[in-house]
């Protein structure tokens, strides 16, 4: 086969993988955070039992994205030479700032985090907390920056083939970064409200009714039910801000063959680029023309004007269609379950049923909405710098093709033992409720207040 294909599934299988635990340490950190601050302030042992199960959770997915990163960065010379080639200069410092202000932090204090409970000053394990949570963000922050860039490249000039930073301050905010960011960070946070939610439900349904199962629980679904909304309104922003500065990606997101006025919203449809057309389609009249121009006679741009300029539309189609649906499956459920839990103090068996498999929705959104970016690029690697297929290396098919299926089957079973361990761990908290003792604490200890020592 082809090794340029090759090697964007296996890029693409590797980034599908590895963009699952970013999803979760970037927001988990400030929920371990809100949890030992409600503990300082309370007293009350349940916060830190919730605290202890999930920080756990982000120990485990920490370490998975670490060295699913790592092997990531090991495609950037094997598999894709020509991208450092060409715009190194500006990727290579924005990952460097990544690991030097982020990584490290993490690092060095998620140990504090796990074990130095009562074993340094409450005000030292709080710090540790912070300076992780911290650390995740600005990690984000780094790598939104060069994805943004790669998409809206801004602040450079091309000198022999090779990009060039004329100013840092237009690379790292370039047009799309700060929607692509709030975006990104508000998906976080959903991943991780749903997860918690989602696994609390499954201790619920296994009987448990402890306090902290409770805390986790509340605090999951309100933080969702918070979430969501503002999420789709930050969806509509980072939309527009497609629109004017990736037209033919917002064409190939509403399969919109042709520009003008009155377009309509299409709902379901077998994009057909050979025909340039639609199969089956059903649509809601002028929808799409009062979404992205907020008037029913705006005009959106179609894919004709792009001719050999504009991505496969099929997957960036669907895939915007995955995120959307499963967004608002995600309002109906956390508004569903935040009625129970605010009106009526409990939450109906079929409706924590639903909730446990939504425990991984986020993962679902994440993954549909990255492959709508990543995927409505194409055929850029870098957007009107360098075409994907220009910065592929003279790398084999055959040995492309034996170490994706390597990565494959590895990346599997990694899931499959990941979501195991996670099960267990909610199944062993359902088992034990509040009767254990908290790591390093006596249980004469227990309902003590926080002391600062």
């Amino acid at each position: 086969m082809d090794p340029l294909i090759l090697s964007r599934i296996q890029f693409g299988a590797n980034i599908s993988f590895h963009i699952l635990f970013p999803a979760i340490t970037i927001a988990l950190g400030w929920v371990l955070l809100f949890f030992k601050l409600r503990y300082n302030a309370t007293g009350d042992s349940a916060w830190m039992r919730a605290y202890f199960t999930w920080v756990k959770v982000f120990a485990l997915s920490f370490a998975i994205g670490v060295v699913s990163g790592v092997t990531m960065s090991f495609q950037f010379g094997t598999n894709w030479p020509g991208y450092m080639e060409t715009v190194g200069n500006i990727a290579g410092p924005l990952l460097a700032y990544e690991v030097l202000t982020a990584f490290f932090l993490e690092a060095a204090f998620l140990g504090i985090m796990l074990f130095g409970f009562r074993r340094v000053s409450n005000r030292i394990h709080t710090l540790a907390t912070v300076l992780v949570a911290g650390g995740t963000t600005v990690s984000a922050f780094w790598i939104i920056a060069l994805n943004s860039w790669m998409q809206t490249p801004a602040g450079f000039e091309m000198i022999d083939g090779k990009a060039h930073a004329l100013d840092w301050w237009a690379v790292i905010f370039n047009p799309s970064m700060p929607y692509r960011l709030v975006h990104m960070l508000l998906a976080s946070g959903l991943t991780v409200s749903f997860l918690i939610a989602g696994f609390s439900a499954l201790r619920y349904l296994y009987g448990d009714r402890s306090e902290s199962m409770w805390k986790a629980l509340r605090t999951g679904v309100f933080a969702a039910a918070i979430l969501i909304p503002i999420q789709i309104f930050a969806g509509d922003q980072h939309g527009l801000n497609t629109l004017e500065h990736q037209p033919q990606k917002i064409a190939a997101m509403e399969a919109n063959w042709n520009t003008g006025a009155n377009v309509p919203l299409v709902l379901f449809a077998l994009p057909d680029e050979a025909a340039k057309e639609n199969r089956f389609e059903l649509a809601i009249p002028d929808g799409a023309s009062l979404i992205l121009r907020h008037s029913i006679s705006g005009v959106v741009p179609g894919l004709n004007d792009y001719p050999g300029n504009h991505p496969p539309v099929l997957p960036v189609f669907w895939g915007f269609r995955v995120m959307v649906g499963t967004g608002i499956l995600m309002l109906v459920v956390s508004w569903s379950a935040a009625f129970f839990l605010k009106r009526r103090h409990s939450l109906p068996k079929p409706l924590a049923l639903i909730m446990v498999p939504m425990a991984l929705s986020g993962w679902l959104a994440t993954l549909a909405g990255w492959y709508t970016t990543e995927i409505g690029r194409q055929p850029w690697l870098v957007t009107g710098i360098l075409k994907t297929a220009h910065a592929v290396g003279p790398v084999a098919g055959s040995h492309v093709a034996l170490t994706l299926a390597v990565y494959l089957i590895l990346y599997v079973l990694l899931l499959i033992a990941y979501l195991g361990v996670l099960v267990h761990l909610a199944l062993k908290a359902a088992k034990e409720g509040d009767t254990s003792p908290l790591p390093g604490v006596m249980n004469a200890a227990l309902s003590q207040p926080a002391a600062e020592e």
